[in-house]
């Protein structure tokens, strides 16, 4: 991997990193445990996801370091398990065991400046380059960022990191089968999903509320906008 670009991506991981921090930090507990546009999932559960999240993908480093293929859980049911656990620590834990884990990714992420064995990772049945995997990360926070339902809206994002996210959900809409589509936005980017069938416009963070939350405000179709599978 280029390591300038590693440099660049991991700068903007820590840029929307801090960014989300700095909204958590500000929540009271009240707020910890308020809804979220993540089903069934409250503040404290995202945040818990993405302190899940920061170790699971460092399997995908393994991966792509030394060729044997790894998830980033043993099982959806592992996954809400461990969830679930860091949603029930108290506020400062959680919060504290989510900077950690983030440190741990983005120093782990070094290892990919080295020899990569495994170009084209699998990640539940999505394929990521194994120079992305940072990208991944980025689009994690950003997206989940939103889904805490603050005044911090994904506008306040990179736009390189907005980019990342879309680019995610893209990937999600094209594993779960999603209609056939043709996505383009005012930032000049086209992604085509299946017999790319309808054009829908939007700007990025447009295309990004509707594509991860279903939130269709923001894009436009000539005909009736097709039904997304869920997340």
């Amino acid at each position: 991997m280029n390591p300038a670009r590693l440099n660049s991506d991991l700068s903007r991981l820590r840029r929307e990193t801090d960014m989300f921090l700095a909204t958590v930090e500000s929540l009271s507990d009240e707020e910890m445990v308020g809804p979220t546009l993540c089903e069934g999932w409250d503040r404290a559960h995202v945040i818990a996801h993405l302190a899940s999240n920061a170790r699971a993908l460092v399997k995908l480093i393994d991966w792509a370091t030394t060729g044997e293929p790894q998830q980033p859980y043993e099982s959806h049911e592992a996954r809400e398990e461990e969830i679930d656990e860091l949603a029930a620590l108290p506020k400062d834990e959680l919060i504290e065991t989510f900077k950690q884990n983030a440190q741990f990714f983005a120093e782990q992420c070094e290892r990919l400046k080295g020899d990569i064995v495994t170009e084209e990772l699998d990640l539940h049945g999505k394929p990521v380059p194994a120079t992305s995997v940072p990208a991944v990360r980025i689009a994690e926070v950003v997206v989940h960022h939103h889904d805490l339902d603050t005044t911090w809206t994904v506008a306040e994002a990179d736009p390189d990191s907005l980019l990342n996210a879309v680019e995610a959900a893209v990937r999600t809409m094209r594993a779960k089968g999603a209609p056939g589509m043709t996505l383009r936005t005012e930032e000049r980017d086209e992604w085509i999903i299946g017999d790319g069938g309808q054009l829908i416009t939007s700007d990025r963070e447009g295309m990004l509320r509707w594509l991860a939350r279903g939130d269709d405000e923001f894009v436009e179709s000539e005909g009736a906008l097709p039904e997304l599978p869920s997340w």
